[in-house]
């Protein structure tokens, strides 16, 4: 194989209790790229529509995870890379991880698949540290494996890949205003109280179980932020009345999506999904923002192969 294309799906990353450990991917949303071979050794993206974003490989975050692939596995083998971005910048739903996991699967699939999916996670985070300043894998890791994913380490990278209860639903809304990872991570507390640490792993650990057993009641319980969603809240419009009017609407829980201004609300089934999607939609063109509106399942399989 010479070429190939392929759909790289949005990610939610933190899910509320697992700030920079949780995400999952989602089904209609995502960018699609092209990476083909070529005779000259190297990395080059000839071509990005859809966002004003740097062509130079040392600047974009699919140039740095491909490079960071091939210097595991030297080549005389080049790649070409076009991106097709339908997720933008600054969104909050992993429009980086994207750009960064696509680059590293496709050559990977290219190369007949030296390296395994966690050790591309490695590669695509390089990409992420470029993007926000710290090198997480809670986008890059569901995006790559598809589904529901936990981060236990990076340091060795160990992500364990969760089960996802059938009727699982996300309605995620993305308001179209910028707020760059770099700047939302610079005001979350270096410490926290013993109180809140307590809280937040009883939640987290509350919540994987809670996907085990398909406990919808659980889950809704576990999906508390008390550490991340006080302060980031603040930067997102009327993120107190969206949160309210979607768990009256029956959401199991509602947080922001990786460090925003997306939100998202979990849902059992799609029926419910619809009636929040519907609340959420009236507060929001309420206060003239231009925003869309994404009602997903969990997307099982992460990157996809498409028919060139």
């Amino acid at each position: 194989m010479d070429e190939i294309k392929i759909f790289c799906p949005a990610s939610v990353a933190n899910m509320s209790c697992g700030f920079d450990v949780l995400g999952f991917c989602l089904s209609p949303v995502g960018d699609e790229m092209v990476i083909r071979k070529t005779n000259s050794p190297g990395v080059k993206i000839t071509k990005i529509e859809g966002q004003d974003l740097p062509l130079d490989v040392k600047k974009n975050v699919a140039g740095i995870a491909a490079e960071a692939l091939l210097k595991e596995h030297p080549t005389q083998t080049g790649f070409e890379i076009e991106i097709y971005k339908n997720i933008k910048a600054g969104s909050g739903i992993g429009s980086s991880a994207a750009s960064a996991a696509g680059a590293v699967f496709g050559i990977n699939e290219l190369l007949n698949k030296p390296f395994t999916a966690t050790e591309l996670i490695t590669f695509a985070m390089e990409g992420e540290a470029l993007a926000s300043g710290a090198a997480h894998a809670d986008n890059v890791a569901p995006v790559l494996m598809g589904g529901i994913t936990l981060v236990r380490t990076v340091d060795p990278v160990d992500v364990i890949k969760l089960p996802t209860p059938n009727e699982l639903t996300a309605v995620i809304l993305h308001p179209k205003i910028e707020l760059k990872t770099l700047h939302a991570r610079e005001i979350i507390k270096k410490n926290v109280t013993m109180e809140k640490a307590i809280k937040q792993w009883g939640n987290l650990g509350a919540f994987v179980s809670a996907l085990f057993n398909e406990d919808y009641d659980l889950i809704s319980r576990s999906l508390k932020d008390e550490i991340v969603e006080p302060m980031r809240s603040l930067l997102i419009p009327e993120f107190d009345s969206l949160k309210k009017a979607s768990i009256d609407a029956g959401a199991l829980g509602f947080g922001i999506s990786g460090s925003g201004p997306s939100v998202f609300a979990l849902t059992k089934g799609k029926d419910t999904a619809h009636k929040v999607s519907k609340v959420i939609n009236q507060i929001i063109s309420s206060i003239g923002i231009d925003f869309e509106i994404h009602i997903s399942e969990i997307n099982k399989h992460g990157i996809k192969i498409l028919p060139n």
